[in-house]
C-alpha cells in the first residue's frame, strides 16, 4: 500500500530571499518608471555652446587662411622657378651648341684641340678646376666654358630650390586639409546643437540678433563719426559699408561673401592698399594704437589674445566686421564681440 507523504515546505530562509528579490525588482521598476528624462538644454545654453564653437571655428579659419596663403605663394614661386629652369636649360643648350661649332671648325681646319676634346667628354666644372688646361684654350673658348659652368651651377641651384619648395608645398597642402576639417567639424557640431532647438527658439535667437544689429547701426548713424585716419582708411571703410548684409563664409575674401580678415583685406584693396590676408599678419601692418579712445574710423581693430578676429573701427565704440558663420557683415558694439579688444592698427 502506497504511503502518502506531505509535500516538503520551503524553508524560511528561501522564502525570505525570494521575497527580498521580488521587492527589489518592484522597487527598481518603480524607480525606472518615475525617473525624470534628461533635461534638454535651454535656448541660452545652446547659444552659449554654439557661440563657443563658432569662436573655435574662426580660430581654425585664420590658420586655414594662413596655410592657403602659403600654398598660393609657394605655387607662384615654384612656377617662376620652373620657368627659369626651362629658359636656363635652353640657354645652356645654346652655349653647348656654340662650343660644338667651335670644335667642328677646329676639326675641319686640322683637328680638335686636345684640351677642347677633353672638355667635350667631361664635366666642365671639374675641367675648369684644372687651371693648367686653360692655357691650352683660346680666349673665346675659355669665355664659352665659363658661361656654361655658371649656367650649370645656376640651374642646379634653381632645381634644388624648386625641389625643396615642392616638398614644402606638399606639407602645406596636408596642413590645409587638416585645418579645413577642423573648421568643418566645429561648424557641424554647432549646427547639430542648433538643430535641437524648436522653431520658436530659433526664431527668438534670430530676433535677438536682429535687435542687436539695429541697435548698433543706430549708434553709428546717430552718434556721429570721428575723422577717418586717412583718405585711404575712409575709402576702405566706405567699401566695407557697401557690403553690410553680405554673408560670412569661412575662407572667403569677397565680393559676395567674407570671413573677418577677408573683409578687411578686401576693403583696403578697394582703397588701393594691399594688406596681408590673415588677422595675425594684419596686426603687424601699420602703426599700433593701444587706447580705444585714440582710434579713428577705418582703423583695424583686433580681438582675443591670439588676434584671430579683426574688423574696421566704425566710431563710438562700434566695429564694422564679418562676425562668424550664420551672420552677415554688420555693425556691432566692441563690447559684445565675445573677446577682449587688444589694440588697433592704423594702416
Amino acid at each position: 500500500m502506497a504511503s502518502h507523504r506531505r509535500p516538503k515546505q520551503p524553508s524560511r530562509t528561501r522564502v525570505t530571499v525570494l521575497t527580498t528579490a521580488a521587492a527589489a525588482a518592484v522597487a527598481l521598476s518603480s524607480q525606472a518608471a518615475n525617473a525624470a528624462p534628461s533635461e534638454k538644454p535651454s535656448k541660452d545654453e545652446v547659444k552659449a555652446k554654439v557661440d563657443k564653437l563658432y569662436e573655435e571655428a574662426e580660430q581654425a579659419t585664420e590658420k586655414y587662411n594662413g596655410a592657403k596663403e602659403k600654398q598660393e605663394k609657394l605655387q607662384k614661386e615654384i612656377s617662376t622657378l620652373q620657368d627659369n629652369v626651362a629658359r636656363g636649360q635652353e640657354e645652356l643648350n645654346g652655349l653647348r651648341d656654340g662650343l660644338g661649332s667651335m670644335a667642328s671648325a677646329q676639326y675641319r681646319s686640322g683637328g680638335i684641340d686636345p684640351s677642347l676634346q677633353l672638355f667635350l667628354s667631361a664635366d666642365p666644372d671639374n675641367y675648369l678646376d684644372k687651371a693648367s688646361t686653360l692655357d691650352q684654350l683660346s680666349g673665346q673658348q675659355v669665355e664659352a666654358l665659363k658661361k656654361i659652368q655658371v649656367k650649370q651651377r645656376d640651374l642646379a641651384q634653381q632645381r634644388s630650390e624648386a625641389s625643396e619648395k615642392l616638398k614644402d608645398l606638399s606639407a602645406t597642402r596636408t596642413e590645409l586639409g587638416k585645418k579645413k576639417k577642423q573648421v568643418q567639424g566645429k561648424l557641424s557640431s554647432a549646427q547639430k546643437l542648433l538643430n535641437t532647438l524648436t522653431a520658436q527658439e530659433k526664431a527668438a535667437l534670430q530676433e535677438e540678433e536682429q535687435r542687436s544689429n539695429r541697435a548698433s547701426e543706430r549708434q553709428v548713424l546717430t552718434g556721429g563719426k570721428t575723422t577717418p585716419a586717412s583718405g585711404r582708411a575712409g575709402a576702405a571703410f566706405a567699401a566695407a559699408q557697401g557690403k553690410i548684409g553680405t554673408p560670412y563664409v569661412y575662407g572667403a575674401t569677397g565680393p559676395s561673401s567674407f570671413d573677418c580678415s577677408g573683409l578687411t583685406s578686401w576693403a583696403y584693396a578697394q582703397a588701393g592698399v594691399g594688406i596681408p590676408r590673415t588677422s595675425q599678419a594684419q596686426a603687424n601692418y601699420g602703426t599700433r594704437i593701444s587706447s580705444m579712445s585714440d582710434l579713428q574710423v577705418g582703423d583695424l581693430v583686433f580681438f582675443f589674445s591670439d588676434l584671430h578676429h579683426v574688423g574696421l573701427y566704425a566710431g563710438k565704440g562700434q566695429v564694422l566686421h564679418a562676425p562668424r558663420t550664420g551672420t552677415n557683415v554688420r555693425y556691432e558694439s566692441m563690447s559684445t564681440i565675445g573677446g577682449p579688444f587688444m589694440f588697433g592698427v592704423r594702416v
